[in-house]
């Protein structure tokens, strides 16, 4: 029964930094009915700047972690200017394959600039763990729980009740409505990748506090887009709710599974858990069905 919690505790942190991640995902493709495939290399960079910050210039975690919000937000606008905003008015499939190119592109410079092998963040959080009977519990596996659900409800409330999260919403259920509304859709566009960009780096600095940092740590581009269309492309609480889902068989299969076959069932479940959802839901657990009027 232990081991049973053990597991049950780190497939919930991991999967509400899953959530956190997926919301970058979901934000974009409810502003332009796109995937942005290079979310994973924005959640490395943004790990490395807060790293390269932190041991080359000995800027304290807090200070480096806003110079890294700040930094990972004019990378989401420049993105958006000089990628996406050329493509407004061209097919979907035309911003997929241009995300795709984006995130060769960031990969190699990743490469390139900082090297394969893999680093360790500072100690910032304190080394001795939480027991709670024979539970054991990590302060970093704690603390980036708590950061994340406090992240979660400032996005949500801010979604529902702000200016901006209702010119998002609007946006993103019909663009000419909202342009004759005095909403201005290149703003909003612009404020959506900012702030993809913003929650990705977040979870970046989280998960390189808890594993480590190095390249391939941008597959989790990959690993959350099943949490995405399990949770339904354009629901924002299905992107908390599916990563809770996904983090939590994720964190079983590893813990039960992968120790009678060998290993690798731990990669593969997500993808296996979306075909099953998606047979009986194929618009996603909280997705909306897509009506076209002819």
């Amino acid at each position: 029964m232990t081991f049973f919690i053990q597991m049950l505790v780190t497939g919930i942190v991991v999967g509400s930094i899953y959530g956190l991640v997926a919301l970058g995902f979901v934000l974009i493709y409810r502003a332009s009915d796109a995937l942005n495939l290079a979310n994973g290399e924005f959640v490395i960079i943004g790990s490395y700047i807060c790293l390269i910050l932190m041991t080359a210039y000995k800027v304290p975690f807090i200070f480096a972690v806003l110079l890294t919000l700040v930094f990972s937000a004019t990378l989401g606008l420049v993105v958006e200017r000089l990628v996406v905003r050329p493509l407004m008015n061209a097919p979907v499939i035309s911003v997929i394959m241009a995300t795709i190119g984006l995130s060769s592109l960031l990969g190699g410079a990743v490469h390139m600039i900082w090297g394969h092998q893999t680093r360790t963040f500072p100690q910032v959080f304190p080394p001795t763990p939480l027991k709670f009977g024979g539970v054991i519990i990590t302060p970093v596996y704690l603390w980036s729980f708590v950061v994340v659900i406090v992240l979660l409800t400032i996005f949500s409330l801010f979604f529902k009740f702000s200016k901006m999260g209702i010119a998002m919403r609007a946006v993103a259920d019909d663009q000419q409505a909202a342009q004759s509304m005095g909403i201005s859709v290149k703003y909003v566009y612009a404020t959506t990748w900012a702030i993809a960009a913003v929650v990705a780096a977040v979870g970046g600095i989280l998960l390189g506090n808890i594993n480590g940092l190095s390249p391939t740590m941008a597959a989790i581009g990959l690993t959350v887009l099943p949490v995405v269309i399990l949770g339904g492309l354009d629901s924002v609480l299905g992107a908390i709710v599916g990563g809770f889902i996904i983090g939590v068989l994720q964190s079983m299969a590893g813990g039960y599974l992968d120790p009678l076959i060998g290993g690798g069932l731990k990669e593969v479940v997500p993808f296996i858990i979306v075909l099953l959802i998606l047979m009986v839901k194929p618009y996603g657990l909280f997705g909306r069905r897509g009506i076209e009027r002819v």
